[in-house]
């Protein structure tokens, strides 16, 4: 597996992903994604609303504002308490977050621990800073939250904060999503948009990062109503890191969610549920089910309003790392608006004929940038027959569908067809024209980028009116008919048929 700075540097190279603002040397914590990222982070998030969103009854969405009046954040407690411990060198003053500092040291698990913990595990370890060797003061917390100012002039009363996380806006428009689209419990509402944290150290790429984008859902229902999905997903199994495991040394188990739920593994049928369907939409985009993981977060890692948390793992090269979260959230958010906003948060349950304040017993959150990692790495191949890469992307997830060339490109009448067929194609597809290099080279550059499909025209096209269609993962070519070209390519590329089918 790449290192993750040898991603970057394959990412800049392709023009996935750039740093912020090179030019000048660049930002700590922010990058721009390039002509073809883009596409891959709009296929990633098309297809996570596809999944989650447009296909479901019962979830709908909102796009919210990234500022928002501060009494949000102060009702939601990320005014006061949205922190992270942070150490900072007594001689040359450089900072540290304690608990990724602790974890690079000690190379054990230090998410959640408090300032007096991380205090004892210095010093009885002896851990100095990693840049002069030099004493470390002691652990104080640092508040994560990026401030403004509305208006003209600064001051007490003009404060305002960048949205640390896309959440609070949805409990904040509960009231009026519920008014308006007659949704009934159980419900979710969806949020895709940008989050700011002012990280004490921005790491890994993409996988740490102070402006980040989240794909997530606020999934409500009335208190201790059941699941009616489950069944759909009792025989899909999981790599399970439980909270046992871990306090035990045990290693982690696969699973079905029925023996999770039928051992207690798992407590709900809700958090089993919503895992299963987040690990499938990873596997179904073609992420190796190995490199997967449900952990269960231990009592010190749970939030004060949490009874229970998951997140879903991957194995990147620097370990086991949180790709997506899920949480039950109970009532702790409706109701500290509610408190804070004096606004009835309660809605009417046709159930039950009762109001009731909805609990949101899954709260699945998955960043962009991650997910974008993920589908990287899972496709990244070093293939040395070819001599050179091959990004074996999911077609939904290929930045570009279909490259087409002509042979020679120094023949007017096979440049003049296969520009014929890219216009055609251009119109229902994310394609390409490419007259430069070698056939092989094409080929090559298309393979490092992903492109499923490479259409070529050489002269018996001209004769026969066919071309060559070469399938990017197996090199595989076959001849077909220019006519039946545009039906081809939707069959592949909504998986319909497989490449060996094509006729």
């Amino acid at each position: 597996m790449l290192s993750i700075d040898e991603m970057f540097k394959f990412c800049k190279k392709k023009g996935f992903v750039f740093p912020n603002s090179e030019i000048y040397g660049g930002l700590a914590g922010f990058f721009d994604f390039g002509p073809l990222g883009v596409e891959i982070i709009n296929n990633i998030k098309q297809s996570w609303w596809s999944v989650f969103v447009q296909s479901r009854d019962d979830v709908v969405g909102i796009d919210g504002s990234i500022i928002a009046n501060p009494k949000v954040w102060q009702a939601s407690g990320h005014v006061d308490g949205f922190e992270d411990v942070l150490v900072e060198c007594k001689k040359c003053h450089e900072r540290f977050r304690a608990d990724l500092l602790i974890e690079d040291v000690l190379k054990i698990q230090a998410d959640g621990l408090k300032a007096p913990a991380i205090d004892k595990l210095i010093e009885e370890n002896n851990i100095k800073c990693q840049k002069c060797k030099g004493e470390l003061d002691k652990a104080s917390r640092f508040n994560l939250m990026f401030n403004t100012h509305l208006g003209p002039k600064a001051s007490e009363d003009s404060v305002a904060y960048l949205r640390p996380e896309t959440a609070q806006l949805i409990f904040a428009n509960f009231r009026s999503v519920t008014d308006v689209s007659r949704l009934k419990l159980p419900f979710g509402i969806a949020q895709v948009g940008k989050a700011f944290r002012n990280e004490i150290s921005p790491r890994n790429f993409l996988f740490r990062c102070r402006e980040f984008e989240q794909m997530e859902i606020e999934y409500f229902i009335r208190p201790k109503q059941k699941c009616s999905f489950v069944k759909s997903v009792e025989d899909y199994k999981i790599l399970i890191y439980s909270a046992n495991m871990q306090e035990n040394k045990s290693k982690p188990s696969e699973m079905s969610m029925k023996e999770a739920l039928s051992k207690k593994v798992i407590k709900s049928d809700w958090h089993a549920y919503w895992l299963a369907s987040c690990h499938k939409w990873f596997i179904d985009l073609g992420v190796n089910p190995k490199n997967l993981r449900a952990r269960q977060h231990k009592k010190d890692e749970l939030a004060h309003y949490s009874s229970d948390c998951w997140d879903l793992e991957y194995h990147f090269p620097f370990g086991w790392k949180e790709l997506e979260g899920i949480a039950d959230r109970s009532d702790f958010d409706l109701q500290q608006h509610a408190k804070h906003s004096k606004k009835d948060m309660a809605i009417f349950d046709e159930e039950t004929k009762k109001k009731v304040v909805p609990h949101v017993v899954a709260e699945p959150s998955l960043g962009v940038g991650r997910a974008f990692l993920v589908f990287l790495y899972d496709a990244y191949t070093d293939d040395k027959k070819r001599d050179n890469v091959v990004l074996k992307l999911n077609p939904k997830l290929a930045p570009l569908n279909v490259s087409v060339f002509p042979l020679l490109s120094n023949k007017p009448e096979l440049l003049k067809m296969a520009q014929e067929i890219y216009s055609s194609l251009k119109t229902c597809y994310k394609a390409s024209f490419d007259k430069s290099g070698s056939i092989g080279k094409r080929y090559a550059r298309n393979d490092e980028i992903g492109t499923p499909y490479c259409v070529t025209v050489d002269f018996d096209s001209l004769e026969n009116d066919d071309v060559t269609i070469r399938d990017r993962d197996t090199t595989e070519q076959k001849r077909i008919k220019v006519k039946d070209l545009n039906n081809v390519l939707y069959q592949l590329l909504t998986g319909m048929i497989a490449f060996k089918d094509v006729k």
